[in-house]
């Protein structure tokens, strides 16, 4: 997951992420990453509207956002 994450920084990619937070809870967010440590990225959250510190191994899955549906948002 953390080249795919580095790869979204380097094209400026907006992703889609399902995540299980810690105390087990699954979200749908969309997310657009801004830095990514070893085990750990910065990025901001549509969901929240604010940037948001999220652990690596705690995504469940990842996919681009298409230029399309990006103009939803």
């Amino acid at each position: 997951m953390r080249i795919e994450l580095i790869k979204s920084v380097e094209r400026n990619y907006i992703l889609d992420m399902i995540y299980m937070s810690k105390g087990g809870a699954i979200s749908k967010r969309r997310i657009k990453v801004m830095q990514v440590g070893e085990v750990s990225f910065r990025a901001y959250c549509y969901l929240r509207k604010s940037n948001r510190t999220f652990k690596i191994d705690n995504i469940l899955a990842l996919v681009p956002v298409t230029s399309r549906e990006r103009m939803v948002v």
